[in-house]
């Protein structure tokens, strides 16, 4: 057949439903993936959407059709599938979802041994051209399919990251956005409970409902924080937690209702395993960097830098034997997590952290926003991604302390920074910026900047 499957991107699968991503497709991909790494087990699981389930079905009996046996998890978060690859010592994983995607998106989350990443230069490349040559021998050897909860074990792995005994009673907003996180958020509230640890859980749009009635659950857009917010005020709650369709990524909201950065929960959580773990390495990607830098110095650290994207920071991880890594886009990632990223490890961590030192998050956080502020990061629709980065760098890399090409561009102009970027997927860049405590410089210069990507 040999036609070219567009759902393949950089370091996932990801495609519009019908055209580019269909069971036919999906059984592809499964009998590609047993075809160039010849699992003998792989673990599957899906989310909400309404065609997971099939895809994941198709997907399986492509598996099968390879000759390797399915453990299939059901309706999971991605970091599950991840965590059952390495707990269940399977030979691969596949989860099955488009996270924050649009409803009429679906896509997998391939993985390795071990749950490493299998990114386009470790398997991704090959297991694309496969599919899309689609020319397999029929094998006498099929493998078999197998239903399991792992769920159980999964609680009772992440209830070790905390220290219930430290835990103060506290009041929790948690918003699943009717995403795959609903049903694992009441196994967190039976585990406390069960553990008499005094955490109230206030939970939002908690059924799981692939029609998403509330909007598609990605938390990071201004217009889903009123939600969350409002709630936490409402509730005179100490923390509200919102979780993106597959929940790998948790976005954080104080006990004043303010919608915390993931660039500034990245250095929080930078410094609570540095206290414990002096020297350690800690990975940070280059979009925002002055308050994590800071951070990992004053706490005895090593602080390395690493391009954006899941694949190469895990294996920049795995290389320096990192123990913790976090990207500003809410994703974190943890050594003893098999190195990979979760949407559940930073809430527990932080309130173990609240609780110990008898603060707020705010308190935490509020200090390091103002001594390094950030807009956050802006996108623009650009007609040529290429030649608009050009044009900012023409402009500025002369009065640049240091240019920086690790991940697009990065330039230090000594009392402010900015990083451009453009996506993968879309004809978008993406503007990162900090300064060195001015809010005014801060919003200058982002105008400034936009003023000149736009134009």
């Amino acid at each position: 057949m040999n036609s070219k499957l567009t759902c393949f991107k950089a370091y996932d699968i990801r495609g519009e439903l019908g055209p580019e991503l269909n069971e036919e497709i999906a059984w592809r991909i499964g009998r590609a993936y047993a075809e160039h790494l010849k699992p003998k087990s792989v673990v599957v699981g899906g989310d909400v959407r309404l065609t997971s389930e099939s895809l994941k079905l198709a997907l399986a009996n492509g598996l099968m059709a390879g000759g390797a046996d399915v453990i299939d998890i059901g309706l999971c978060g991605t970091e599950e599938v991840y965590f059952a690859t390495w707990h269940l010592e399977a030979d691969g994983g596949i989860m099955v979802t488009a996270s924050h995607n649009p409803i009429n998106y679906n896509g997998m989350k391939p993985v390795g041994k071990g749950a490493s990443p299998i990114s386009p230069e470790s398997g991704m490349n090959e297991i694309q051209a496969l599919a899309e040559a689609n020319q397999f021998a029929e094998l006498s050897n099929k493998g078999s399919l197998k239903q399991l909860d792992n769920s159980a074990a999964y609680i009772d792995y992440m209830m070790q990251y905390v220290d219930l005994s430290a835990i103060r009673p506290m009041k929790l907003v948690v918003n699943a956005g009717n995403g795959a996180a609903c049903d694992t958020v009441n196994r967190f509230e039976a585990a406390f409970k069960a553990a008499g640890v005094p955490v109230e859980f206030i939970k939002l749009f908690n059924e799981p409902d692939g029609t998403f009635p509330n909007g598609i659950p990605n938390p990071i857009l201004k217009e889903q924080h009123a939600v969350t917010a409002e709630a936490v005020l409402a509730h005179g709650a100490d923390l509200g937690i919102a979780w993106d369709g597959d929940f790998d990524r948790c976005f954080l909201f104080d006990d004043q209702g303010i919608f915390i950065e993931g660039y500034y929960i990245v250095g929080l959580l930078a410094e609570a395993f540095l206290k414990k773990n002096t020297g350690s390495s800690i990975i940070y990607d280059p979009r925002l960097i002055w308050n994590t830098e800071a951070i990992i110095n004053q706490n005895a650290g090593v602080p390395l830098v690493s391009k954006s994207g899941h694949s190469n920071i895990k294996a920049m991880m795995r290389e320096r034997n990192a123990i913790y890594g976090g990207e500003m886009s809410a994703h974190h990632y943890f050594r003893d997590f098999a190195y990979c990223d979760s949407g559940m490890i930073p809430w527990l961590l932080i309130i173990e952290l609240i609780s110990r030192l008898d603060t707020s998050l705010h308190a935490l956080v509020s200090e390091r926003m103002a001594q390094f502020p950030s807009p956050g990061e802006i996108n623009s629709m650009v007609a040529d991604a290429d030649q608009t980065i050009a044009k900012v760098l023409e402009a500025y890399q002369d009065k640049a302390l240091s240019v920086d090409y690790l991940d697009g561009i990065s330039l230090d102009m000594g009392e402010w920074r900015f990083n451009l970027r453009k996506s993968n997927t879309e004809p978008v860049i993406r503007l990162n910026l900090e300064t060195r405590g001015d809010k005014q410089l801060m919003s200058e210069k982002t105008d400034e900047l936009l003023a000149l990507i736009r134009s």
